[in-house]
Parts: C-alpha cells; sequence; structure tokens
C-alpha cells in the first residue's frame, strides 16, 4: 500500500482522526510517534535552529487533540520506517489545484534554478505528476542523469590489482609471492594496473541504484533501476561509502558525475541538501524555501534584465556595514543588485506570506526594514539612492504593490511576485524599474 499524507507549508500533522481538516493532516499515531522522534533527533544538537525552523512539535490547549507537529517553511518528502510518506509542498494560492499537480509543477519549476538540479536531464515533462510522489521524482531525476552518464559512456581509471598469475605483471610481491608460491614456481604474486570502469564514482553509482531499487515503489523507476544496472555489470558496487567518497576525482572528463555525486550522498547517507539526517529508519530530503524561491527569482530576473543591458549581480559582495583596524566587516549581500548607466537597483527576497493589516506593518519583518535601509546608504553613489525593492510571493490576500518612504530619501518598495504568471509578473517589475 502506497501511504502518502500531502500537506503545504505552515499546515499542521496530528494523530487524532476526529480532528482532520483543510489545516490538520492525519498520521495513525505509531507513525506520528516516529515522526516526532524523527525531528527529535537533532533537538539539543547544533541543527536545534535548523529542526525548530522546519517543524516545530507542540501541545494544543485542546487536551483531546495533545500534541501537534506544525509544518514551517520547508519543503520535500520524510519516508518513514512504516513506508508512510509526507509530502510537503510550498504554499502557493490557486484558484483550482486538484491534487496539489499544479503545486508540484511550480515547484519543481523552481528547483530546477538550485545549484544541486542544474542540467538538461531535469524536465517537468518527463514526469507523470500526477502518479508519482516526490521522492519517486527525485527517484526519477538521478536516473535520468544515469542514463546521460552510460549513453556517454562509463569513465575508466587506473585500478592498482594484486593478484598470483602465471606472467610476469607490474610490481612483484616478495613476501606473498614467497609465502604462497615455494610449491608453485610456474606463478607470480603480483601488483599490477588495469584500465577498469571499476573506479569510486561508478561503485558509489551502482550501490545507489541497488539501495533505489529496494525503496522504489514505482513500476517505471523499477524498470528504468535494472535497465541501467546492465552497464554496471563490471563494477563492484561499493560497501564502503565514506572510502569511496573520499576517491572522487571531478575534472572536465568527469563532469557527468558531479550532479550524481551529490544525489548517491542523499539516497546512500539518507541526507538532504539541508543539515538533516535521519537514521535508517527515516529518510528525508528536504529543502528551505526561502533559498528556492531566492534562487528562482534570481534566475528568472536574470533572463528578463540581461537581453536589455542590464548588468545583473547575484549576491552581491561590494560593500561592507562597518571597518574594525581597516578591515571590513559584517559584509552586505543583498541578493541581487541590476545597474545601468548611472542606476541601481537594490532587490532583495523574502519567502514570507504578508497579511492585509495596517497595523501590523503587514507582517513585514522589522529587522528587513533595517537590512533594506542599510542597502540604500551604503550603494548609494554620487548623492543617488539606488532603487529597492523587496520581493514576496503573491498571494490571494496581498497582491497590492506598496511602498515605504523615510524622509531622509529612502524608499522601499513592496513587491508580490506571481508564482504562477511569473513572466508577466516581471515584465510588471520592468516596466516599473525603467
Amino acid at each position: 500500500m502506497n501511504k502518502i499524507i500531502q500537506l503545504k507549508e505552515f499546515q499542521n500533522i496530528i494523530s487524532k482522526k476526529d480532528y482532520e481538516n483543510e489545516g490538520n493532516k492525519y498520521l495513525p499515531e505509531k507513525d506520528f510517534k516516529e515522526l516526532i522522534s524523527f525531528i527529535e533527533e537533532f533537538v539539543g544538537s547544533e541543527e536545534e535552529t535548523d529542526v525548530m525552523d522546519f517543524m516545530k512539535v507542540y501541545k494544543t490547549k485542546d487536551r483531546n487533540l495533545g500534541t501537534v507537529v506544525k509544518v514551517n517553511n520547508y519543503v520535500g518528502l520524510i519516508r518513514l520506517k512504516s513506508g508512510y510518506k509526507i509530502e510537503i509542498l510550498p504554499k502557493i494560492d490557486f484558484t483550482d489545484d486538484e491534487e496539489n499537480n499544479k503545486t508540484k509543477a511550480i515547484f519543481l519549476k523552481m528547483l530546477r534554478s538550485l545549484k544541486d538540479f542544474s542540467g538538461k536531464n531535469f524536465k517537468n515533462a518527463d514526469f507523470k505528476i500526477s502518479k508519482m510522489n516526490l521522492y519517486e521524482i527525485f527517484i526519477n531525476m538521478y536516473l535520468n542523469d544515469v542514463r546521460t552518464l552510460v549513453k556517454n559512456g562509463l569513465k575508466s581509471t587506473y585500478v592498482t590489482k594484486e593478484d598470483n598469475i602465471k606472467f610476469y605483471k607490474g610490481k612483484l610481491q616478495v613476501s606473498q609471492h614467497i609465502k604462497m608460491n615455494l610449491a608453485h614456481k610456474e606463478k607470480f604474486y603480483m601488483a599490477y594496473d588495469e584500465f577498469l570502469v571499476d573506479r569510486a564514482e561508478n561503485r558509489l553509482v551502482k550501490a545507489t541504484l541497488l539501495k533505489l531499487q529496494k525503496l522504489t515503489s514505482s513500476s517505471q523507476n523499477s524498470k528504468e533501476i535494472r535497465q541501467l544496472l546492465i552497464a554496471f555489470e563490471l563494477v563492484e558496487a561499493s560497501t564502503n561509502y565514506e572510502k569511496d567518497f573520499s576517491k572522487i576525482s571531478i575534472d572536465r572528463n568527469t563532469k557527468d558525475y558531479v550532479n550524481l555525486m551529490r544525489w548517491s550522498k542523499v539516497f546512500l547517507f539518507n541526507k538532504s541538501f539541508t543539515s538533516f539526517s535521519g537514521k535508517v529508519s527515516s529518510r528525508a530530503i528536504l529543502f528551505p524555501m526561502e533559498k528556492i524561491f531566492e534562487s528562482y527569482v534570481a534566475q528568472q530576473v536574470r533572463k528578463k534584465f540581461l537581453p536589455n543591458n542590464w548588468e545583473v549581480s547575484i549576491q552581491d559582495k561590494g560593500y561592507h556595514l562597518f571597518l574594525e583596524n581597516s578591515r571590513p566587516i559584517f559584509s552586505l549581500k543583498p541578493d541581487i543588485v541590476l545597474r545601468k548607466e548611472n542606476k541601481i537597483v537594490i532587490l532583495d527576497t523574502k519567502w514570507k506570506r504578508l497579511i492585509p493589516e495596517s497595523r501590523k506593518n503587514y507582517g513585514i519583518s522589522s529587522v528587513d526594514m533595517y537590512q533594506m535601509y542599510a542597502y540604500a546608504k551604503k550603494y548609494e553613489e554620487n548623492g543617488i539612492i539606488p532603487e529597492i525593492y523587496v520581493i514576496y510571493p503573491k498571494t490571494k490576500d496581498m497582491i497590492e504593490i506598496k511602498y515605504f518612504e523615510s524622509n531622509d530619501g529612502v524608499k522601499v518598495n513592496i513587491f508580490f511576485i506571481d508564482l504562477v504568471n511569473i513572466e508577466e509578473s516581471l515584465e510588471e517589475l520592468k516596466n516599473m524599474i525603467e
């Protein structure tokens, strides 16, 4: 049985069936306890802060409801020992989104902007989104990269082998030769090099394929794995992952392995692209939406503005807040800086849902506004203060562009980007800037 619960950011997971509704997703009590154990693995560790940002366990005032797990702004998938898969999607507003397929499609498109998902093999059209959960989609992505590797040819390397052979080849291992061949004068115990595909990178890929063969519940992925394993017949599957990862050598001839090695770590060590890593019983592939949103908007802005002769700098590192003994400290790194002639525009992304309440400053953080003010002051050139835009996701409650202006000429524009229609949204932003 393929047991999946699907929810979005900021929804709750509960263990009381009677309280299941739009905001609360039910998970059987045994599995609910396993999820809590997964979260508590990190309590007291260096990763604790990140975990609290990911999921929060708390007790409600309602004694009947009891303990609740609240999902924050991490998305991805957790696979529990029982087989339950918890699929967490970003909260994107649609008028109609049956089974969250539209949300999943946009999420995958956003993931493509991350460096870990670069490459032509990542195509939304390849995925039968309605029939695959996120874990199966991630497996499918890995298999696409392996298919490209096989098509281009597995890379070989010189591998040192030791064997008792009937001809002199390589370097004689004297002690072993004496020990084994006193009665076999016709043999030589030799160490020699052979040019083989049995290199560390291929061993790790094969080990990953064998593991995924056991984990996948998709007939499509299972069939693909069986076909790919044929190409690895001359490769021994890695049994010492740490040792083989330490032997990885990436150069221009082995560039096909870059993405594969990242994903092999995810699957072999049960690790995520975040700092989370579960025990053997639990697996998680999780992504901070703040990072995904920042990367996606930067990618789309670059595509929109570069053809119009704008200089686009991502994570600009031009300025610092202070000097200490002539040493610059507290660097400023706005997400995107646009320059054209004498004009400077700063764009900073925030993955946060604002609220239509002016008395609460629409939910905008004071810290974020202090940050924008610092950008405006430090990037001021020749008396010209740069234009500042803070970009939030557009929601059904917040669509109107707003701005805040100080008495010394700093203006911070609030812009809501529509992830459903990002092309039109960026065109609107470009028209405002130009």
